[in-house]
């Protein structure tokens, strides 16, 4: 089995940073490609970031130029560095990571998620 920990969430003011991590642990062989993920209320989940194993990344157009996604891979984690913060980045984020095991097989797991809010 797989866990996903998801740590760094908190209440920040707008204008404001936080650093979110994502610690992957069990049987793990390989860790492929590693995002983030949030989910404000009513609406749908949607991606904010994603690394590939090369260091190569992708961002959602809102968080462009705000955000930082990186990766350890000795730690099997992935970090989201947020600055400039808005109240609409507002939202439940949850990691992901598309991983091997030890016991055969390739999927995606997932964190249970971390709230950010931010307001004043």
């Amino acid at each position: 089995q797989v866990q996903l920990v998801e740590s760094g969430g908190g209440l920040v003011q707008p204008g404001g940073s936080l650093r979110l991590s994502c610690v992957a642990s069990g049987s793990i062989l390989s860790i492929y490609d590693m995002g983030w993920f949030r989910q404000a209320p009513g609406k749908q989940r949607e991606l904010v970031a994603v690394i590939f194993p090369s260091g190569r990344t992708n961002y959602a157009g809102s968080v462009k130029g705000r955000f930082t996604i990186s990766r350890d891979n000795a730690k099997n984690a992935v970090h989201l560095q947020m600055n400039s913060l808005k109240p609409e980045d507002t939202a439940v984020y949850l990691c992901n990571g598309f991983i091997s095991t030890t016991t055969g097989g390739t999927t995606t797991y997932w964190g249970q998620g971390t709230q950010v809010t931010v307001s004043s």
